[in-house]
């Protein structure tokens, strides 16, 4: 039987729950355009949590109808200190659109999975809203959406720059990345009584300010000016220039502090945070979650995203990977910032308490699931790296890329009474498990594989190696698929070793830049004859603050400044999507035409021949059918014909 909880478990969502507290005002009122749902793994929920833990008070507007009289905007007045906006977990553009901008009918962050409760830029209509509402109340935006949109970015849904979204919205402050640290200094600040207007010093944060005025002093840090908003919109290499440098501060230890004039104003991007400290994480993760969607939902289903991550634990943020065309470093770093394993366990305990757990823990990971604990050896090493990944176009020889303490924490897992399998669904990074690649690697490789493939997958593996062509590969920071084939085969061994049947699943991208279409049709060539039909495919994404947009849009990368092909026309996109489909009939003569204009009439056999086999077959069965149909209705003639 479900326990049934007070509903003061939750952070206030309507007037009568503020009132239900004995509150007046609020200090504090979050905007979302998710469904509020009180775990962790939801932005909205932690960002709630860490106002209530600093001793405000906090409620929560979730996905807030924007196109009536606006009364959900009003049902809680003014708050004392400021308005906190955010998308939610996700980009909305990339929550609405596909890759072929097609409107998707669905949002897994909504109440049975509903599209249609928060509007394309959510930031921006909330934003905007607010500060006609309540002007004299500061706005202060995050989440995914405003801090990949933080600087002059690319959009692929308008096919044009824009600039800061602090511009854009009329926001008064910006926290990027993962804001616990820049958000507790923010609220020490003004219950200090800092007016809000003076808030210039905050690590991982940015404003606008008069261009007249000289960005405010701080002997601690550099300034490096970028390319303006308005020289961007003229000249697409500066504005590729300027993402390096974005990248590279985004990544550095000790970075510099980032200014660009748009139009009469200079952004001011404050250098981040160092990585989270063990306890601060801990710390952040053991807040007072009830791990469960706020109890108005009930009515109106269950919460897609919720129901998929509900009996998970992330153990760590970040990642080290770099990939071209991955937003996680833009946003949560590429340092690993890990929880300690009493925190996890402790998280596990409540796991196993919640209704409707059976015993399964449906994911223990993270960005990359096999990244806990991994640092540098020599911390003075990272602290003057400026590189964007630590394993590409090598696995940094400076990286511990020890598995030991993931596999240690899995079998405590494992040991906990109340579990009978904990799987890890996060994609892993098979490059760091094969020796043909990670020149680091030590005996706890082995170790940690032989328990993965053992003990936690989960029917099938996912991994992503993207593509097959090694220039492509080069231009997504992906390794070698040669790479691939040997850890497939190190894969199978141990399936083979355990008596288990595992398929391995793995993920790939068409019509990313410098990929081109013989280089799908060889991606598909190679891919079959490997054994797969490709089912975890799609079209690239050109999506804000990543190498491979920049390059979409420029045509040049950022850090060579040199021409890069990408497919941008429709058909282009199609020509190479239809190669991950040579199994299924409707492709057959369009993959053969393609072939036949690029002149490789050799891999026709490869890609079709069974295709040619499969239509004969049917074409057999079909006449088959036919004269058994044929058969059964003469002699049903006869026998008429008898009586």
């Amino acid at each position: 039987m479900e326990e049934i909880r007070p509903i003061t478990d939750w952070l206030p969502i309507t007037k009568k729950e503020v009132e239900k507290r004995g509150w007046e005002q609020l200090d504090v009122i979050i905007v979302s355009g998710d469904a509020y749902v009180d775990h962790p793994s939801f932005g909205t929920a932690v960002i709630g949590r860490i106002i209530e833990d600093e001793g405000f008070k906090v409620g929560i507007i979730p996905q807030p109808n924007w196109r009536d009289d606006l009364r959900d905007f009003k049902k809680f007045g003014k708050p004392r200190l400021f308005f906190g906006v955010t998308s939610g977990c996700m980009d909305s553009m990339v929550n609405h659109y596909t890759a072929g901008k097609r409107k998707r009918s669905t949002d897994a962050y909504t109440p049975g999975g509903e599209a249609g409760y928060r509007p394309d830029y959510a930031t921006r209509v909330y934003t905007k809203i607010l500060k006609d509402l309540y002007p004299d109340v500061p706005v202060l935006i995050g989440g995914v959406e405003a801090s990949l949109r933080r600087i002059t970015h690319y959009d692929y849904w308008e096919n044009k720059l824009y600039p800061s979204i602090l511009a854009d919205t009329g926001a008064d402050l910006l926290v990027y990345g993962m804001g616990e640290m820049p958000l507790r200094e923010v609220l020490r600040l003004l219950d200090r009584g800092v007016p809000f207007s003076s808030l210039t010093s905050i690590k991982q944060t940015a404003f606008l300010q008069d261009k007249e005025k000289p960005a405010p002093k701080n002997k601690n840090w550099e300034d490096v000016i970028l390319s303006s908003h308005e020289r961007c919109l003229k000249d697409k290499k500066a504005f590729a220039a300027n993402f390096k440098v974005v990248e590279q501060e985004s990544n550095k230890v000790q970075a510099r502090r980032i200014l660009q004039n748009v139009s009469d104003k200079l952004l001011v991007i404050n250098p981040p945070y160092p990585p989270m400290l063990e306890k601060e994480i801990d710390r952040s993760f053991d807040l007072p979650y009830t791990r469960l969607p706020h109890p108005k939902y009930k009515k109106r289903g269950s919460v897609p995203a919720f129901e998929m991550i509900k009996f998970s634990i992330n153990m760590h943020r970040g990642c080290f990977g770099g990939c071209s065309f991955c937003t996680i470093s833009a946003h949560q770093g590429k340092f690993i910032a890990s929880r300690s394993e009493e925190s996890i366990m402790k998280e596990v305990d409540k796991v196993v308490e919640m209704p409707g757990f059976k015993g399964y823990i449906s994911d223990i990971g993270g960005p990359s699931a096999n990244m806990y604990k991994m640092k540098g050896k020599i911390q003075s090493i990272c602290d003057r790296c400026v590189a964007p990944s630590c394993i590409h176009p090598v696995v940094c020889s400076n990286l511990d890329t020890s598995h030991k303490p993931l596999t240690e924490l899995y079998r405590k897992v494992d040991a906990h009474e109340g579990v009978k399998k904990a799987f890890v669904s996060s994609g892993i990074r098979y490059d760091l498990l094969v020796d043909s690649y990670n020149k680091n690697g030590d005996d706890s490789l082995d170790e940690y594989m032989d328990q993965l493939v053992s003990r936690h997958v989960c029917g099938r593996l996912k991994v992503a190696p993207e593509h097959t062509s090694d220039d492509t590969l080069k231009l997504m920071r992906k390794p070698s698929f040669k790479h691939f084939h040997a850890f497939k085969n190190k894969y199978e061994e141990l399936n083979k070793k355990h008596g288990l049947k595992q398929p391995l699943i793995p993920y790939f991208i068409s019509s990313h830049p410098g990929s081109k279409e013989e280089d799908m049709a060889n991606l598909a060539a190679e891919t079959k004859d490997m054994g797969f039909k490709l089912e975890q495919v799609q079209d690239f994404t050109p999506t804000p603050m990543t190498v491979a947009t920049i390059i979409y849009y420029t045509g040049l990368h950022p850090y060579t400044l040199r021409p890069v092909y990408t497919a941008k026309t429709k058909r282009e996109k199609l020509n190479q999507h239809q190669f991950f489909f040579w199994y299924k009939r409707e492709y057959k003569n369009q993959i053969k035409e393609s072939l036949t204009k690029m002149g490789r009439e050799d891999l026709m056999d490869k890609l079709l021949a069974d295709s040619r086999k499969q239509v004969k077959n049917e074409r057999m069965k079909a006449r088959g059918k036919e004269r058994r149909d044929n058969d059964r209705k003469n002699l049903k003639s006869k026998r008429r014909f008898r009586k």
